[in-house]
């Protein structure tokens, strides 16, 4: 199960609170959260840790991984958080890790896109094969933390059949395109957000409408009220290690 983007401490709560729940009802093996909002704009280590205790078991990264500068030694020593791959490779973390489960071996990559984003990282296109020469299991994961739709949609194309399922992640906006693709693997294009229900990707709506207005705003905040928590299960052939089915499994109040 992969559980779309953690934003502010409404998010947190969210995963701290529904979490296993969700995980006991659904019957999933291994779960993937991204963290890289958690406290709005990047996680710190004790975040990072509440989001690990509450039944993640892996915390992928994106655009603002290194937000929060006191995360930079906790990404060397934790092996559970991953930042993109492609990121320069003197950064500090991994951006895969191949993790044990009670369905074996497990493999995670993150990866980021280059479409509209702010800075331009190695292509992911390229990488992703070298990453893949290296990994010797057969349940494969990839995190695509990116803005266009079309870059996600290329990627998983790319890598159908390959790997076991790909999703995206940044957009905070769940797609409805939950699937398999035609040589099996499971894909969908974003997974959502988990954080506060009413709200523009996470922020209050009247933050987020003065800037558009063209007012002078205050550093964004998170809203308040109601809570969600949106992701996708992906049900994974263990023998061929590849993708039989893709849902949504999304949680509101």
């Amino acid at each position: 199960m992969a559980v779309g983007d953690v934003v502010g401490t409404p998010g947190v709560d969210r995963i701290c609170r529904s979490l296993r729940q969700l995980k006991k009802r659904t019957g999933a093996d291994f779960v993937t959260v991204c963290g890289e909002n958690a406290s709005g704009v990047g996680m710190t280590p004790r975040q990072g840790e509440e989001l690990l205790d509450a039944g993640a078991d892996v915390i992928t990264m994106g655009n603002h991984t290194f937000s929060k500068r006191e995360i930079v030694d906790y990404m060397d020593e934790q092996p559970r958080i991953l930042r993109p791959a492609n990121y320069a490779p003197q950064t500090p973390g991994r951006g895969y890790g191949i993790y044990e489960s009670s369905c074996g071996p497990v493999a995670v990559i993150d990866l980021i896109g280059r479409c509209n984003m702010d800075f331009a990282p190695d292509n992911p296109f390229l990488l992703i094969d070298k990453i893949l020469k290296d990994i010797p299991t057969k349940l494969i994961f990839v995190e695509f933390h990116a803005e266009a739709t079309s870059e996600k949609l290329a990627m998983g194309y790319m890598l159908d059949g390959r790997i076991s399922a790909l999703w995206g992640t940044h957009t905070h906006v769940p797609t409805s395109d939950a699937q398999v693709l035609p040589k099996g693997t499971g894909y969908v294009t974003d997974l959502g957000m988990t954080g506060p229900k009413n709200a523009v990707l996470g922020v209050q709506p009247k933050q987020s409408i003065a800037k558009f207005r063209g007012d002078l705003t205050s550093r964004y905040q998170w809203a308040d009220g109601p809570t969600k928590l949106e992701a996708v299960l992906f049900t994974i052939d263990t023998d061929t290690g590849l993708c039989r089915k893709a849902e949504r499994v999304d949680l509101y109040d």
